[in-house]
């Protein structure tokens, strides 16, 4: 990706970072530029300019016109083509794209970035074969581009070659939900489930100490139903590899469905230790007991037997959940402390969010609901209840003046919710009772008779 001249090195590394305004006279460093006329410094950065804007004809013109200009100039021919590649494939005049690439391919073969965009490009045109030989060549340069090989060869119904490749990135890299839910949609779409369950007893008859073919077996079992065949086969492998990590991640919910609650706690904690399994995986295994807890009431105190300060969780549903948990069993501090952080992964949580800003009003927590709620309005601005939690924690702060206009506000958005409606008026009649406004505050005790007067009639 070290290039010396001009364009190529500056369009990898940050062409637009330059000024806009930089006058003719000062001239770029001729390292920097190597040899290139005005003209094709015009055009080159109008295109530039236009598909910063998405006018990506008009980025086009300019770099016809910059083709023209650069002469016989081949690194610069090459960047030209490289932009017009990126403009047509914007424009899906994939076709063409894949002209100007190959071109660029031509003066630079191995080129990253290139290959990277000429895959991409063919994706997006779903050209799956053209894509299998610029991903082979990707992969010599990137290794994570090895499950897009055998993602593309699944897409090209090359089902034994993707099986192949799946089991040799299961024993490089160790197990992964990704790659075992594409093994299995091959199994569905050949229809040779059950041939590759007997393929794969036959292996492990022959080689019992193979963990990724015990593994690949129970998730065939699991998939077919057949819990208790993939339940002895995980038996199975921790008889024969009584190191084994990976077989936890089955083991754990066999042991929770028969009710072994510390052989699945026990597992869980091998799961959430393991330096082999990924975290997406591990926040599964704690979701799912969470879940099973939820619906299984005699189970929740095994919570605490999970050492839960090891994991990194990524998913606020697990941290909604343990909040949920923990709030269930009266320990607000707990609760409050695992919404927060869901809510630190993930403003947008809306369920985690209202959880979060009552419960920071039930430990009287007002400024810490102010903030909160102020920064769920702002994606959140049609959502009244966090105005009046917003409202209510103002109230509680004697902030009278900000309650008011937060309350009046989120008015505006309560629709069909009479309970809501009277807790707005209730909030109301305290904030300007505060303020000294008792005519004001009847005026919302007058509303608040009207309107249990019309549920009364409703309720007629």
């Amino acid at each position: 990706m070290k290039i010396k001249y001009i364009f190529l090195g500056l369009l990898f590394f940050g062409i637009l970072c330059i000024p806009k305004e930089m006058s003719a006279q000062d001239k770029m460093p001729t390292d920097d530029l190597g040899n290139v006329n005005d003209d094709f410094q015009v055009h080159f950065f109008e295109a530039l300019k236009q598909k910063g804007i998405e006018n990506y004809e008009l980025a086009l013109n300019a770099l016809d016109k910059a083709e023209v200009a650069v002469k016989d100039n081949q690194e610069n021919k090459a960047v030209v083509y490289f932009e017009k590649g990126k403009n047509l494939t914007a424009l899906k005049r994939f076709e063409e794209a894949e002209i100007n690439y190959n071109l660029v391919l031509e003066w630079s073969p191995e080129k990253l970035d290139v290959l990277e965009a000429l895959y991409d490009m063919y994706y997006d045109a779903k050209n799956y074969k053209a894509a299998i030989p610029v991903v082979k060549k990707l992969v010599l340069q990137d290794s994570d581009y090895k499950e897009d090989l055998a993602n593309l060869y699944h897409r090209t119904k090359q089902y034994d070659k993707a099986l192949l490749f799946l089991d040799e990135l299961d024993a490089e890299w160790g197990e992964s939900t990704y790659r075992n839910a594409l093994r299995t949609q091959i199994y569905r779409v050949t229809s040779n489930t059950e041939k590759a369950i007997r393929n794969l007893e036959v292996k492990i008859t022959k080689n019992p100490k193979s963990e990724q073919e015990y593994l690949n077996l129970i998730y065939l079992y699991s998939d077919e139903g057949n819990t208790q065949k993939a339940f002895d086969t995980a038996k199975e492998l921790i008889k024969q590899q009584p190191k084994s990590q990976l077989a936890h991640l089955a083991l754990y919910k066999f042991y929770l469905d028969e009710g072994n609650s510390q052989e699945s706690i026990n597992s869980m904690n091998v799961v959430f230790t393991s330096d082999q399994i990924e975290n997406k995986s591990k926040n599964r295994v704690l979701e799912d007991f969470l879940i099973f807890t939820k619906k299984n009431p005699a189970f929740k105190s095994e919570i605490e037997g999970l050492d839960l300060n090891i994991l990194a969780l990524e998913n606020s549903q697990v941290y909604l959940l343990l909040g949920d948990y923990y709030l269930s069993e009266e320990d607000k501090e707990k609760a409050l402390n695992f919404y927060k952080k869901g809510i630190e992964n993930d403003l947008d949580n809306y369920g985690l969010l209202k959880n979060t800003v009552l419960l920071q009003l039930e430990v009287e927590k007002y400024e810490d609901a102010i903030l909160l709620s102020n920064k769920g309005l702002e994606i959140f601005p049609a959502q009244p209840l966090l105005y009046l939690v917003n409202g209510v924690a103002n109230n509680e702060l004697k902030n009278a003046d900000q309650a008011i206009e937060i309350f009046e506000m989120g008015l505006d958005y309560l629709f069909d919710d009479p309970k809501m409606e009277y807790d707005f008026y209730q909030q109301l009649i305290i904030a300007h009772t505060l303020k000294g406004s008792l005519k004001k505050a009847k005026m919302y005790q007058k509303k608040i008779n009207q309107l249990s007067i019309s549920n009364q009639t409703m309720d007629d």
